[in-house]
């Protein structure tokens, strides 16, 4: 077992150190883009110490006869590779187990992809996962991952799904004490304009403490991916397969902690998005959006560390409510809704503060593109996209798209925006809710300010003191070493 990232051995020196290991043997079911995994593991040398089978059923009907026709008739999917595990595994634990499974760990490798095409015309991607054992009759874990192919050459797709096959592989055996390294080490040899992995899963016995939502975080915080998703249940996510051909509401925050303005925002953007005549009500999904930046205290720099319990208290709150959250690396809304557009071509919607469309107008935050703001602009208003704008409290006026005043160049453009139903005020909110920030909030709840509970959904309000989160202060249980909610807290 490694403990440390090497990341001088290539992909043939790590297919040998396989076909090397006496107790690895398994076999390969590959379903397009090739049989790039295998190939480089019979191009190693010594692959009959490892391989028992390898085979790929492209045929859509020989596949439906393997591997079981599916509810859903996508080939390449979570669902499709699922039952090629369940299906290879089992027969190597059927023909061989009374053979040699008291000296061997076994594994059944699978990937089904969709490399790019003859004309082009799609995006590369797909699934790939591994069953395997890490003692001898020992219970399988899964690893299953998403991969995006970004090569612009099918040839060099295939290369790519076979090294970071044999990556995959080579983690599962070598490195899977250590979730950091096992991720780091899956882009050996290959680099992220080639390949974005945006979703990974663990599951089994020797991954019982390894929590799925942080490995969504890193894949972010790595650069490995864009963004990661999480469903209500609390589970990670490939984002095609949650927003695929669905109209799109997304609020962005900080959500430390949720507060009943951030749902009056919701609640009445959406009931403004559904009315759209463009827009059916019965295919909306709201995501919760948590930028990287947001996950790191105030002000801090990029360089900052984040607080992953934090985060995953974040994560909780939000699921406990039913919301769909989305992590992201997108600090502008242009970027966000580019990628939504890659996603679905049905219309969207973002739901944000007043003080958000004084940011987007700022255009000291686009130095960094050729067109500037316009750049910028091209991309965020050119899609089926809208602004609901929810207003602010400032020195007792009450500002929105009314009282907005950009700088007397961009006026024109502005008057575009709200002319043509790209920008439109939240109406019927709650008054009350306007003085409320969440800093303020978040204060009060360290401080033990009696009465914070009132800013909050009251099933937050149960979780913060149950659990004691974001600073509300709990003794701790001298015998189980827990904290113990108390009414009261020591002011900071």
């Amino acid at each position: 077992m490694n403990n440390v990232h090497n990341k001088d051995i290539g992909t043939k020196q790590k297919a040998l150190a396989i076909n090397l290991d006496p107790k690895i043997y398994g076999s390969f079911a590959e379903i397009g883009a090739g049989q790039d995994v295998a190939a480089n593991f019979f191009k190693a040398g010594a692959s009959s110490g490892t391989i028992a089978k390898t085979m790929s059923a492209y045929d859509m009907t020989f596949s439906d006869a393997i591997y079981g026709v599916q509810q859903v008739r996508r080939y390449v999917s979570e669902q499709r590779l699922k039952s090629m595990l369940d299906h290879e595994y089992s027969l190597l634990i059927e023909r061989l187990a009374s053979q040699r499974g008291d000296t061997t760990n076994f594994f059944a490798f699978s990937d089904t992809m969709s490399a790019l095409n003859y004309n082009k015309t799609n995006d590369g991607h797909g699934w790939m996962g591994v069953r395997f054992q890490l003692e001898p009759n020992g219970a399988f874990n899964d690893v299953v991952l998403h991969v995006k192919l970004l090569d612009n050459d099918n040839n060099l797709q295939q290369q790519a799904v076979g090294k970071l096959g044999v990556n995959l592989m080579y983690a599962c055996f070598y490195y899977n004490e250590i979730p950091p390294v096992f991720l780091l080490s899956l882009m050996d040899n290959l680099s992220k304009d080639r390949i974005q992995i945006d979703m990974i899963r663990f599951e089994g016995p020797n991954f019982t403490k390894v929590d799925n939502r942080l490995m969504s975080l890193h894949l972010v915080k790595y650069g490995f991916s864009d963004a990661a998703v999480f469903g209500p249940d609390g589970k990670n996510q490939q984002p095609s397969e949650v927003l695929y051909k669905k109209h799109i509401v997304v609020i962005r925050g900080r959500f430390r902690p949720i507060i009943n303005v951030h749902l009056d925002m919701l609640s009445n953007g959406v009931k403004q998005f559904v009315q759209e005549p463009d827009v059916d009500g019965k295919n909306v999904t709201v995501v919760t959006e948590l930028t990287l930046q947001s996950l790191k205290e105030r002000d801090a720099g990029f360089d900052a560390e984040i607080d992953e319990k934090d985060f995953l208290d974040r994560v909780d709150i939000l699921c406990s409510l039913g919301q769909t959250v989305l992590i992201s690396n997108f600090h502008e809304y242009y970027k966000l809704v580019a990628y939504l557009s890659k996603i679905t071509s049905l219309k969207m919607g973002v739901v944000l503060g007043y003080p958000n469309l004084e940011y987007i107008f700022g255009e000291e935050h686009y130095k960094d593109l050729p067109g500037g703001i316009l750049d910028s602009f091209a991309t965020l208003f050119s899609r089926k996209v809208k602004l609901f704008i929810y207003p602010t409290l400032r020195d007792g006026v009450i500002m929105n798209c009314l009282r907005f005043y950009p700088p007397p160049h961009l006026i024109d453009l502005y008057r575009y925006l709200i002319a043509n139903n790209k920008i439109e005020d939240i109406r019927n909110y709650n008054e009350n809710n306007l003085h409320v920030q969440t800093d303020i909030v978040l204060q009060l709840i360290k401080q033990g300010v009696p009465g914070w509970e009132q800013y909050v959904p009251a099933e937050v309000a149960t979780m913060i003191k149950d659990r004691c989160l974001f600073g509300f202060h709990c003794d701790v249980d001298p015998v189980t070493g827990e904290p113990v909610k108390t009414d009261t807290a020591a002011t900071e």
